[in-house]
């Protein structure tokens, strides 16, 4: 469902010049498949999410979001995919469903089809003792529990998500991942990034590591199991930059 080749972003900077933020990179996500992006922070994670969720343009590759061509066909990607940005941009005066309605009738629900999918978002992450209070009372977890409500209202069958568990203590982070497993489980296809070592371990089926713009290495647990010989994920990861940072201070 989402096929990226080669996909490339550079930009302009006036004291770094030409920054290449992210770098050839390839990978597809299959349906009922969690593909965790990994890297530190500034590795090109979420400039590889806004551009498969049609917010930056590339430039160079290509890739195609449930068939549908990031450039020539940016609507059509956008019809189906639930994208979750870092900037949960949540309006402030707005309920949890005041949100929800709002986002809902942008994406073309109405009438009784809507208030039951808000009453299921209500339910699915336990909104309902603050469901009608305006969001600049709740608390960060709250706010991220309204943000991917309204990211899959819709019922999209892909969902593109940039760290969702971020700054969530324990129990509503396994809310989270919880929901994550079941909407696999459902044959969504879904692409997140995350910084959470444990977290990438027990939901990926797959994992891909970014460092400095470029896949540095992709493969399920195993894979890369036997690629670093290292176990937890953890390791994994700083090994797998370690070995990134040797070979750019070999090549200058």
């Amino acid at each position: 469902m989402i096929h990226v080749d080669r996909l490339a972003k550079s930009f302009h900077d006036k004291k770094r010049g030409i920054v290449h933020a992210l770098e050839h990179v390839s990978f597809d996500v299959k349906p009922r498949e969690i593909f965790g992006l990994l890297g530190p922070n500034g590795a090109g994670k979420t400039t590889c999410l806004r551009l498969l969720a049609t917010i930056l343009k590339p430039t160079g590759g290509t890739a195609e979001v449930g068939g549908a061509d990031i450039v020539k066909s940016p609507e059509a990607v956008r019809r189906q995919i639930g994208f979750l940005s870092g900037d949960m941009g949540i309006p402030a005066r707005l309920t949890p469903r005041e949100v929800l309605t709002f986002f809902g009738k942008l994406n073309g629900l109405e009438g009784d089809r809507l208030r039951r999918r808000i009453d299921e978002m209500v339910e699915t992450f336990e909104m309902g003792e603050f469901a009608n209070t305006k969001t600049d009372k709740l608390s960060t977890g709250m706010k991220q529990k309204v943000a991917i409500a309204r990211t899959v209202l819709h019922d999209p069958p892909i969902l593109i998500l940039d760290e969702p568990s971020s700054g969530l203590d324990v129990p509503t982070a396994r809310l989270i991942e919880n929901f994550m497993l079941r909407a696999k489980e459902s044959g969504k296809c879904i692409l997140f990034s995350t910084h959470v070592m444990e977290e990438a371990e027990y939901l990926c089926d797959r994992i891909g590591v970014v460092h400095q713009g470029k896949l540095k290495a992709l493969g399920t647990m195993a894979e890369l199991r036997e690629l670093t010989g290292k176990h937890r994920l953890r390791e994994i990861f700083l090994d797998l930059l370690e070995i990134g940072e040797r070979a750019e201070g070999a090549r200058t």
